[in-house]
């Protein structure tokens, strides 16, 4: 096993940006963005969402990837707050991605190798935060509605050089739908769910990292 290291191979889509679902640690520094300017009713807004998503303690869901270079891949995510996540990607992407005991693994069965970072290194930590705070230990750099949807846009505000995350709800009914992230060197990935279930009963054993190089699988 290895620390995480973001030389993509070449017939996946980039590492880093597979890992930007919900799990990138990046190195070079993001432009700061001044504090938005939020208007009463964004504030009414971010209260909505911060309740709504400390509500959310597991969710399972189909999900479809796109990255700025164009590169597409598709998956299913289970998330089990505080901590926990796994990423299961499709055919022709033997990628997992586990996240447990405040590590995120990357397992590629390809190359037959893992590594690793951090979850607080990842931009979406706060996603799989105990208690979601949007305002305090989250910067929110703006609050833009189209119809039907509001979408939030928000930096780590001691470490806004760990990326930005675009993250698009539904508005009736409020649900979590798209998150696009940003990193470092402004490449972007974008996750769309598919039919997300929330409130499900998930299997604990999903989120136990076991080395699949010493069983030979990766699924």
């Amino acid at each position: 096993m290895s620390r995480m290291n973001f030389d993509p191979p070449a017939r996946l889509p980039s590492r880093r940006l597979v890992l930007a679902g919900l799990a990138t640690a990046v190195a070079l520094t993001l432009p700061r963005l001044a504090k938005a300017a939020l208007k009463p009713a964004d504030q009414l807004d971010l209260g909505r969402i911060q309740s709504y998503l400390n509500g959310i303690h597991t969710m399972e869901s189909r999900f479809d990837q796109v990255a700025g270079d164009g590169s597409t891949a598709t998956g299913t995510i289970y998330i089990s707050r505080p901590g926990h996540m796994r990423i299961v990607y499709n055919p022709p992407h033997p990628v997992l991605i586990v996240a447990t005991n405040d590590q995120v693994y990357y397992y590629d069965a390809a190359l037959g190798q893992v590594t690793w970072t951090d979850l607080d290194n990842t931009p979406a930590w706060f996603l799989l935060q105990n208690t979601v705070e949007l305002g305090g230990p989250i910067r929110i750099d703006s609050v833009q509605h189209t119809p039907g949807a509001i979408r939030v846009s928000a930096t780590e505000t001691k470490r806004p050089e760990h990326g930005r995350v675009t993250m698009v709800f539904s508005e009736e009914p409020l649900q979590l739908r798209q998150w696009t992230i940003l990193d470092a060197q402004n490449k972007t990935v974008t996750v769309t769910l598919d039919s997300p279930r929330f409130g499900v009963k998930l299997n604990p054993s999903l989120f136990e990292w076991e080395n699949p190089q010493n069983n030979g699988s990766g699924g």
